[in-house]
């Protein structure tokens, strides 16, 4: 049976994944009747109740509220409206109530964290992905508009800030790096919109990295139990501290089955430390490099008795990883010590590293081990974008183009290519969406003439042809196809 990871959240036609029924009511003993209730001071101390760690973080954790208003032509949404009345009822069909008509909503419904006093909550991004109003629920029942400040699709994590906060309770963070397998944890959030849930749990894994719901896979495993509508709330620690932000569960049908997944603690801070900066979006270390996965005849053929690391593959010429003097076949072991056994786990702890300063990677270049220090910064921007949307008939009609360079790159979420143009954005129905573009495609060459830049491709689209043969780079692939002028 294949595996499926399901998101954790709930919209109006179904809901996404992510929360828990109410925890089992626990055996009562002579001991349990003592009427001092406290929370366990260490891990040999487990006391008979997590009320007191509930009532330290359940204030913290908010139901997240997301639509998305449409609006549309008064002949079609006059058609519409009287079609959905007479067979469903006034208000049925998505028609905003009590709005005008012509204007309908798509809603969605997840989980969230207070992370500061000034109204700052992290939820997951995809509970408000396409959305364009939030409203916050706390757990004393006051409500508030929020606005989202930041989004960030490859951790899929999302800030959004209450507007005119007032008594709000911030949840600490945890140290996620010191979580072990076996611990209790709890998760706390809003399954199937019910109402504020706990759950509990342990840590069943660390490091899970084939969860695919995000690009820096690092996840906390847990056995607590969450549901649909979950999405966003936290997973807390036994001094109710965030160690996790619950965002998906492996299930084949919707509900839970004791494997869910959350974002560590350590990445959703640097979401928020970005947030409170300022920044509509978080930048991460360019490394300029492709690592690949260590197999077990790429082990053996190094003489390592098991797989671990992973293989440098290819470096971008003076790229920070060039620069540190790092090759191709050389396999990094670690980052700051901190061992690595997959791509994924390698992104995950590089992009912790930020922006500032150095890190160290341990390697094995042939049978010698070293550690190598590594700049970090950003990705650059090697020369101006020139942002070119072609209007004249051609494949790309309808399509954005910018020159490619790091920064486009990690922006677009695709490896960086050394020549060509990448498509930014292609319009829905238009010539360039019906040829096949996609977002992160690179153009580089035109019935056999390169494409170096988007002043090249304004030229050629500028001129009748009867027939293109374009060449793109898709994922690092060259594809070709032709089409009639």
């Amino acid at each position: 049976m294949p595996r499926r990871f399901a998101p954790l959240l709930s919209s109006a036609a179904t809901l996404l994944l992510l929360a828990g029924p109410a925890p089992a009511q626990m055996m009562k003993t002579p001991e349990a009747a003592a009427p001092a209730k406290a929370a366990p001071q260490g891990r040999g101390e487990v006391q008979l109740s997590f009320a007191p760690v509930v009532k330290r973080a359940a204030p913290s954790v908010v139901n997240v509220y997301a639509s998305q208003v449409e609006k549309r032509s008064n002949a079609r949404a006059s058609a519409m409206d009287e079609f959905m009345r007479r067979f469903f009822g006034e208000d049925s069909g998505g028609r905003v109530p009590g709005g005008p008509r012509g204007e309908r909503a798509k809603k969605s419904l997840g989980s969230g964290v207070i992370v500061d006093e000034s109204g700052l909550v992290i939820t997951n991004n995809h509970v408000i992905d396409n959305m364009n109003e939030v409203r916050v629920s706390l757990a004393d029942r006051r409500e508030f508009e929020a606005t989202i400040v930041l989004r960030d699709p490859r951790t899929d994590l999302a800030v959004v800030k209450i507007k005119n906060p007032g008594g709000l309770v911030p949840m600490p963070f945890g140290d996620s790096e010191s979580l072990e397998v076996g611990d209790f944890v709890m998760a706390i959030g809003n399954p199937f919109g019910v109402g504020q849930t706990v759950t509990q749990g342990i840590v069943s894994a660390l490091a899970r990295t084939q969860v695919g719901t995000s690009d820096y896979q690092s996840f906390v495993q847990t056995d607590a139990a969450i549901n649909p509508g979950n999405s966003g709330g936290a997973l807390v620690d036994l001094q109710g501290r965030l160690v996790g932000i619950n965002t998906a569960i492996y299930s084949q049908s919707g509900g839970s089955h004791g494997i869910g997944f959350a974002i560590p603690a350590g990445m959703v801070k640097a979401v928020v430390e970005a947030a409170k900066a300022g920044a509509t979006t978080v930048r991460r270390p360019w490394l300029g490099a492709r690592v690949q996965t260590v197999t077990p005849d790429i082990a053996e053929s190094m003489g390592l008795d098991h797989p671990t690391g992973v293989l440098v593959a290819s470096l971008s010429p003076k790229s920070p990883a060039e620069e540190a003097g790092l090759k191709r076949g050389d396999l990094i072991l670690n980052v700051d010590g901190r061992s690595v056994d997959d791509p994924e786990a390698f992104g995950y702890r590089f992009a912790l590293k930020g922006i500032e300063g150095q890190t160290r990677f341990g390697i094995l270049r042939g049978t010698s081990r070293t550690t190598v220090p590594v700049k970090l910064g950003p990705a650059p921007e090697l020369r101006p974008r020139d942002v070119l949307k072609v209007r004249t008939r051609s494949p790309f009609l309808g399509a954005t183009f910018v020159n490619t360079s790091p920064a486009v790159a990690e922006e677009m979420q695709v490896d960086f290519p050394a020549e060509g143009v990448a498509v930014q954005e292609v319009e829905e129905n238009s010539f360039a969406a019906r040829a096949g573009l996609r977002k992160g495609d690179v153009v580089v060459a035109i019935n056999g003439a390169p494409v170096a830049t988007t002043k090249d491709l304004d030229r050629v689209t500028r001129t009748s042809l009867n027939m293109w043969e374009v060449a793109i780079n898709r994922g690092g692939e060259v594809l070709t196809s032709v089409f009639g002028g």
